[in-house]
């Protein structure tokens, strides 16, 4: 019997160590991606995405969007893009909240300014950890992760030690340049400065 008992408890103690404990993940820093052939439009969905999730960390010079002619059709040509990120530091679950803003955003401006394109803005928002940035899409693919409401999560890059972001097969042509790689080591050394103070989520 004593044997018995014996070998139940060792069996618990093995269980015990085989399962899981839940982890809340660390705080992400939350970031946009705007881009637009019209200056004035970048700088309304700025105000916007500031307005809603509070004053920027940082923001990115304007890049010249030209990687790529998918977008001519709906946004026409000359495209810039701008990234800026935010204080405030989020659960990565806001995530679909944030897609969610961004596209009502993106209708708003457009019924209420003239535009001689169908889709005058883009606000593609997104969040980065101190090892990948994640963006946002409504747009189902292989490597994309389903989120909720619609929305999918795509790792874009991901963190590599001494320090360089990594991309993926899929990753976007522009994602891959070394102006977006500085803008987010900037925001990962912010992020990382963050934690060390234990920011609060949002």
């Amino acid at each position: 019997m004593r044997c018995l008992r014996k070998l139940i408890s060792f069996r618990l103690i093995v269980i015990g160590h085989l399962v899981a404990e839940a982890k809340f993940h660390s705080p992400a820093l939350r970031f946009a991606a705007i881009f637009s052939a019209e200056t004035t439009a970048i700088e309304w969905a700025c105000q916007r995405a500031v307005d809603k999730w509070g004053p920027p960390a940082m923001q990115s010079e304007d890049f010249q969007f030209d990687s790529t002619e998918y977008y001519a059709a709906s946004m026409g040509s000359a495209l810039f893009k701008r990234l800026i990120a935010f204080r405030r530091l989020i659960d990565p679950t806001d995530l679909v909240r944030s897609k969610q803003q961004s596209n009502n955003w993106e209708l708003e401006y457009k019924t209420s300014f003239e535009s001689r394109v169908e889709r005058p803005i883009n606000i593609d928002p997104g969040y980065l950890t101190e090892a990948k940035v994640v963006l946002a899409t409504m747009k189902d693919r292989d490597h994309r992760l389903y989120l909720g409401e619609g929305v999918y999560g795509e790792v874009t890059l991901y963190y590599q030690l001494p320090g360089d972001w990594v991309a993926s097969r899929w990753t976007y042509p522009d994602y891959r340049i070394d102006g977006y790689h500085k803008f987010f080591t900037r925001c990962r050394e912010y992020l990382r400065n963050c934690l060390q103070k234990r920011s609060p989520i949002s």
